[in-house]
Order: C-alpha cells, then structure tokens, then sequence
C-alpha cells in the first residue's frame, strides 16, 4: 500500500455546548494541524500516489471553508457538535469533493489539538467501488 501525507492548520472558534465538556462548552479557539493521508495499491502512471500540489491545493480550500470562523456558524455544524472527530469528518468528506477519487483506498484525516492529543476520521473505499463508504455528516455513522 502506498500513501502520501500532507498537513496544513486551521484557527477556528467554537462551542461544546454539553456539560459532558466541562470547560470547552463556552466559546473557546483551537488551532488543528490537519494531517490527510490518501492511499492506493498502486501507483499512477506518474508513479505517484497523487500530485502533492494537488492535495495540498485542495487541503488548503477545504480548511479556508472554516479558518477564523466559529464553527457554531458554519451550516454543516448546524445541530451537531463541532468535536475534533466531527471537524475530520468533515475535512474528509469535503476532499472527496475535490478530488478525483478514482482509484484510491481509503483517505485518513488526522485533526492535531495539541502535541499530545488527536483524532482521526478515515473514509474506504470497498473493492470496487469509485466512492467511498460516507457516513451522514450528523456523526451518526450510518451511511
């Protein structure tokens, strides 16, 4: 299997309104070092898994949709928790809307808070199919 990672960063605004998150319910910043890693079986014709000005192009469009926002503004974070797993759901699925997909294996998405904590989101695509296996954007996980 062969993979490509690139990173870029995020500054955004938001709420956790639940008391499950104790201080972070409050309106608080977060800085993500967002982390995509796309992987195939195969190497293009390029011998590349994919042009890495094109990940990093399209990474940057999808983290601009949301830098310096507050979340709790954005529509597609209407009604849900804006939690880091979330924001990677979201950064993966707006990539898929980028980027050809066509022969890729899966796509992982790695939000960075802080040196010491992360969360990951990771879109499959089963054997044969030219799209990936897409939860709903609510977080429920049911495609």
């Amino acid at each position: 299997m062969f993979s490509l990672t690139v990173r870029d960063h995020a500054m955004i605004a938001h709420s956790l309104p639940d008391p499950f998150f104790g201080p972070a319910q409050g309106l608080h910043g977060a800085t993500f070092v967002v982390e995509t890693t796309w992987r195939r079986g195969t190497l293009t014709a390029h011998a590349v898994v994919m042009d890495i000005g094109e990940a990093t192009r399209a990474l940057r469009e999808v983290l601009a949709e949301v830098e310096y926002r507050n979340l709790d503004d954005v529509p597609a974070f209407a009604g849900r928790l804006s939690t880091t797993e979330a924001v990677a759901q979201y950064v993966a699925q707006r990539l898929c809307e980028r980027v050809d997909i066509s022969g890729f294996e899966s796509l992982e998405v790695t939000l960075r808070e802080h040196p010491d904590a992360w969360a990951s989101y990771t879109l499959t695509w089963p054997q044969g199919r030219s799209a990936p296996m897409v939860g709903p954007v609510d977080g429920s996980g049911s495609p």
